[in-house]
């Protein structure tokens, strides 16, 4: 199973602890994980194996929605901050679309990626 996982930069931290609480489960041989730059390289210093993509401004949320779209990626954490602005919104927006067209279950929070990494 490939997941996907995207943070804000408002949000990474908040990523890196649901990270830290779900390591065991993200490290199963069964989990390929991708993310946008930045998340990426974080995800990386906690010991994941993590393919990195472009950042989400330079088209790293448009790369992952590709993969939504070709039936590789199966799960989105996406960390989104509502609070800010985001030069690449439009893109953000396709990605969130690629995942309800495709019924790809998509976590834009710590609460909702809760019950998603249950299911695994």
């Amino acid at each position: 199973m490939e997941i996907a996982i995207i943070a804000h930069d408002g949000k990474k931290k908040e990523m890196v602890n649901f990270l830290i609480k779900h390591l065991e489960k993200l490290n199963r041989t069964d989990i390929k994980l991708i993310a946008t730059g930045t998340t990426g390289t974080k995800a990386e210093e906690l010991g994941l194996t993590v393919k990195r993509l472009l950042s989400g401004p330079h088209g790293g949320d448009a790369q992952i929605a590709s993969r939504v779209a070709e039936g590789k990626t199966q799960m989105v954490f996406f960390f989104r901050d509502p609070l800010n602005a985001h030069p690449h919104e439009p893109d953000i927006m396709m990605l969130m679309r690629q995942c309800d067209v495709h019924n790809i279950p998509l976590a834009s929070n710590s609460s909702t990626a809760e019950l998603l990494i249950k299911s695994l």
